[in-house]
């Protein structure tokens, strides 16, 4: 007696598929897929392209601000650089403006110190004198020679114009010895005319003269020629100013 316990489980051959079968289902597969990435695609232009849409619009948005702000940025880019033209121009007139300032202030300032020596000159308690030397000054500059400045006045005739030429000589020691420099030494050259006057009342006559080293000046005469006559004075060479005729 075979005690053997039955199995719940059977072994049943296969039956292979016939190669129709087989393609068949594969062509169902296949369209089953197809329709599966249709629906898929469907399914996302469905949902997904009005949010496309409105990321296009918000981007097309976004670069019509970008386009803006750069055209306002090039806008303030060129006042900027319009500004700062306008900036320098404006500081250069202004500079110029100032120096022209400074120009006017030292003419007036100038004009005044004439108007005051004019009416020093012609007013109701001055001193009526024909014409004269009424200051000499002196100063070194540079080149080793020196600078004069000799101011002519007259206001005795408050009409007439005094003409002619002026000179002066210098005296001094030199070697021990006393030495008068003429017109012509002082110009290192022979020949050398007058220097012209004509004015009214007053005027400055200005020019350079050399001295020699070894030479040290005690005195100054001013001589002046001319039509109407002539003066000679003397300064001393400390005391430019304080002139004495003779």
């Amino acid at each position: 007696m075979n005690n053997r316990p039955t199995s719940r489980f059977q072994i049943t051959p296969r039956t292979p598929q016939h190669p129709r079968q087989r393609r068949v289902q594969l062509a169902v597969l296949a369209v089953a897929w197809g329709l599966s990435l249709l629906l898929v695609g469907w399914l996302a232009a469905r949902y997904a392209s009005p949010e496309a849409g409105g990321l296009r619009e918000r981007l097309r948005q976004s670069n019509q601000q970008l386009e803006q702000q750069r055209a306002q940025v090039e806008e303030l880019r060129q006042r900027q650089a319009t500004l700062e033209a306008s900036d320098r121009i404006s500081r250069a007139a202004n500079a110029e403006v100032q120096a022209s300032l400074s120009e006017r202030d030292e003419e007036i300032a100038g004009l005044r110190a004439d108007v005051a020596f004019y009416e020093r000159l012609v007013g109701a308690t001055s001193q009526r004198k024909g014409l004269n030397a009424h200051s000499v000054e002196f100063s070194p500059e540079a080149a080793g020679s020196w600078h004069y400045s000799v101011v002519l006045t007259q206001n005795l005739n408050r009409g007439a114009i005094s003409q002619g030429q002026m000179r002066f000589t210098v005296e001094g020691v030199k070697d021990g010895k006393l030495t008068t420099l003429g017109w012509d030494e002082l110009h290192q050259r022979k020949g050398v005319p007058g220097q012209e006057y004509s004015f009214r009342y007053f005027q400055q006559l200005d020019g350079s003269v050399m001295l020699p080293r070894d030479f040290t000046p005690q005195r100054v005469r001013v001589s002046l020629s001319g039509p109407g006559g002539g003066a000679t004075q003397t300064f001393d060479w400390k005391l430019a100013g304080s002139g004495r005729g003779e």
